[in-house]
């Protein structure tokens, strides 16, 4: 029994250089834990902080936080601006293109609707006579005119003698309608008042009829008319 007893023993105990091992291993252990109590004893919690340190600390605190709020108004000033200037630019854009629509329709290049006059004219009248008549529109502020379904722009005439008008070379019968774009008011009492161009064209020409009727939709066609200068070349 005592030899089975020893055997034991021996088998378990440690030779010198495995002792010498284990005691290393607990003297790094040592060495870490007390680095790792003393980094952390290294930074002090709000605690240990004295009034005067927590007073100082609450101010760089708030003057941080003022900061952000002035970077923060500051942006939104920024996107407001940003903003503002996008949509005067639509604005700006939008102004544009309805001065452009608008000097398209006046000039003849597109149609033209709005409220205004019809003029009919019955029975024999000298081209001169016609001629006044758009003439007397143009002064009354008349937008756009057209005469037997013709838009007139610069260049459209009216000529030849009675019973034999022509409008751009086209001929007019004894019975031809002029429309015109304006107030339909001003313009129907411009040329119906006393000593008017509609009464002195009844003294000159006695056998024509002519009737002007206010209407609150008047539709002009576009021209068909090449109103490029002849001579000039214009460039943007």
């Amino acid at each position: 029994m005592s030899t089975g007893v020893g055997a034991i023993e021996r088998r378990v105990s440690l030779p010198g250089s495995g002792r010498w091992v284990v005691g290393l291993v607990g003297v790094l252990i040592g060495i870490l834990a007390v680095g790792q109590l003393r980094g952390q004893a290294g930074v002090p919690g709000l605690s240990n902080l004295s009034a005067q340190e927590l007073g100082v600390l609450v101010s760089n605190l708030n003057a941080q936080n003022e900061q952000l709020r002035n970077e923060v108004a500051t942006l939104e000033r920024q996107q407001a601006d940003l903003s503002t200037s996008q949509s005067r630019g639509e604005s700006a854009a939008e102004q544009l293109n309805s001065d452009l629509a608008r000097i398209r329709a006046w000039s003849g290049i597109t149609g033209l609707s709005g409220p205004g006059i019809t003029i009919s004219v019955r029975g024999a009248i000298g081209a001169d006579g016609a001629q006044d008549l758009l003439n007397e529109l143009r002064n009354a502020g008349a937008e756009g005119m057209a005469i037997d379904g013709m838009r007139v722009v610069p260049g459209v005439v009216v000529g030849g003698t009675p019973a034999r008008l022509t409008v751009a070379g086209q001929p007019l019968g004894d019975v031809f309608e002029i429309r015109a774009i304006g107030s339909p008011q001003i313009l129907t009492g411009t040329l119906t008042r006393a000593g008017g161009v509609i009464a002195l064209l009844a003294t000159t020409y006695p056998q024509a009829r002519v009737t002007v009727t206010p209407a609150d939709v008047v539709t002009l066609p576009a021209t068909t008319r090449n109103l490029l200068p002849a001579d000039a070349h214009p460039r943007l």
